[in-house]
Parts: C-alpha cells; sequence; structure tokens
C-alpha cells in the first residue's frame, strides 16, 4: 500500500507540472538554437539552374548576391552546356536554363513556350598561346585556322611552326556562337585535329600550356595564362565590345517555360535591376539594362 500511495504521489506531481509549468520560450535573436519558422516568414524556396559553362560563373555570382539578401531562397547552378540548358528548360527538370548563344528558330519551333530573358552580353576572345609572337588576327585569318585552309603560323605573319587547334564540343554555346561569329555559319566543320575541350576553362589551360595554340573562350576567363590577340584591329577589352568595335560578342540568355513566378521571377528582376547589373559589369561582362 504504501509503495502504491508513493506512485501515485509521483504520477500525480508529473501530470501537474506538465499541465501547469509555462512552456519553454522560443530562442531569441541572439540564441544558439535554430529559430522555428512561423507563417509570417516567407517559405523556403529552391531555383534549380543549369546549362553553359560561360553563363555558370555569372550565374552564380549573381545567385550568391541574391541568397545574401533572401536567406530562405536556395540558388544552384550547373553547367552542362547551352544546348543542356535549353532542352533542360523546355522540359522542366530545372526552373531556369542558361544559354550563351541565340536560340535557335527549331528549339522556338519545338518548345513554343521557351522564353528568354538575355541578362548579359559576352565578348569571346580569340586567344593564343603566351609564347606566340602576333598580336591581331582578322576573322578571316581565324576562319581559315578553324577550317583547315591555314595550318602554319607562318601564313598570318607568325613564327614557322604548325598551328595547335582548341576548339569546344558540340552543343557548345560559345562554339555556337563562335560558328555564326566567326564561320559564318553556327553549325561548322572544325578543323579534324582539333583538340576539343568540354568548357572554356579546359580551352584556356589547353592553350596556356600547349605551344603555337589558339583558342576562343568568354571574355570571363581571359587571365594572364594566355593572350587576346586583336580581330580586324580591335582589342578584346569589354570597352570595345560596348562601342561594337569588338566584332565577337554574343548573349548570355536565362530561359524558362512560359512567364517566370514567385522566386525565380524575383531573382530574374534582381538581375536585370540596377545592382543586378552593376554586378554583371563587376564581373567583366557587358551590362544590357
Amino acid at each position: 500500500m504504501r509503495y502504491a500511495f508513493v506512485s501515485t504521489l509521483l504520477l500525480a506531481s508529473m501530470l501537474l507540472a506538465a499541465c501547469g509549468s509555462p512552456a519553454t520560450p522560443a530562442p531569441g535573436p541572439g540564441s544558439d538554437q535554430p529559430t522555428a519558422t512561423t507563417a509570417s516568414e516567407p517559405v523556403a524556396s529552391e531555383i534549380t539552374v543549369a546549362g553553359s559553362t560561360s553563363v555558370q560563373p555569372l550565374a552564380e555570382v549573381l545567385a550568391e548576391a541574391y541568397m545574401g539578401a533572401h536567406p530562405e531562397i536556395r540558388i544552384t547552378v550547373q553547367g552542362g552546356g547551352s544546348s543542356v540548358g535549353v532542352k533542360s528548360a523546355a522540359e522542366g527538370t530545372v526552373d531556369i536554363g542558361t544559354a550563351s548563344r541565340e536560340v535557335k528558330d527549331e528549339e522556338l519551333a519545338e518548345f513554343p513556350d521557351l522564353q528568354a530573358f538575355i541578362i548579359a552580353r559576352d565578348g569571346i576572345a580569340i586567344v593564343v598561346h603566351p609564347d606566340v609572337p602576333l598580336e591581331a588576327l582578322t576573322k578571316d585569318q581565324v576562319k581559315g585556322i578553324y577550317e583547315g585552309s591555314i595550318t602554319m603560323w607562318s601564313e598570318v605573319g607568325g613564327p614557322d611552326a604548325a598551328i595547335v587547334v582548341v576548339g569546344r564540343e558540340e552543343g557548345s554555346g560559345t562554339r555556337g556562337a563562335f560558328g555564326s561569329l566567326i564561320m559564318d555559319d553556327e553549325e561548322f566543320a572544325m578543323v579534324g585535329t582539333a583538340i576539343l575541350q568540354p568548357s572554356n576553362g579546359a580551352v584556356r589551360t589547353t592553350v596556356s600550356t600547349t605551344p603555337n595554340s589558339i583558342g576562343f573562350i568568354s571574355f570571363g576567363y581571359l587571365d594572364g595564362s594566355v593572350k587576346a590577340v586583336a580581330i580586324d584591329g580591335a582589342e578584346a577589352t569589354v570597352e570595345n565590345a560596348l562601342s561594337g568595335e569588338y566584332p565577337v560578342v554574343r548573349p548570355f540568355n536565362m530561359l524558362t517555360i512560359g512567364e517566370p513566378s514567385g522566386a525565380v521571377k524575383d531573382w530574374l528582376d534582381f538581375i536585370l535591376s540596377e545592382d543586378g547589373q552593376a554586378i554583371v559589369a563587376d564581373e567583366g561582362y557587358l551590362a544590357v539594362q
């Protein structure tokens, strides 16, 4: 009986404590404990982006800036190539596709709801190994090199050495824009001995480490490891691209199916705002607003 009485008292005390004790206060702003999401707070959302490896580094910087002001939003950016960006956006496997070229007529015909937003423009620099003693080429000379009718540097005023051609794989937006702007046809047959690389960074690395080589990369990838040559007398600078003097310039597109909404629209609005376009310019690209 004594043990039963004690047990009853303990049970009653526990019930009283559970019912009558005040709730533990929610952690304040300075607490180390996580703060629960309340109904008044925005719902967490993720934006997925894939496509052009040329657009990727700029998109990543724009994503970081936006997420800094909107911690409830997560933006993930991947590459894959411009054709992947178009297809991924059209099929809805990502929220935004990216392409570093014009959207093709056949793509618009196949995906009539595809919407393209030009967020920046970018120059394509023709780069050579730093030891190649040339400062300029013409568009026709570059075209001849990539179609294989010019094979020696001596044919364009350089040394008596064979030209090592470095290019991009099919499906690359940079290759597509190069084909349209330099080769007079978006689909072109690159010289059969060309070293094909999957990204701007890989082209830059190959040219910087391969004597007598030539390649083409986005302005955003230019650094001291390669030498950009002038084209038709115009140096590969942002100023010359803005003025129209430099002739090899292409758009950076973000693509959605239908009109964007919610967080996707808000991020695109930020990118095209004064603050977003300032980031575009700071990263070495051409603002469009």
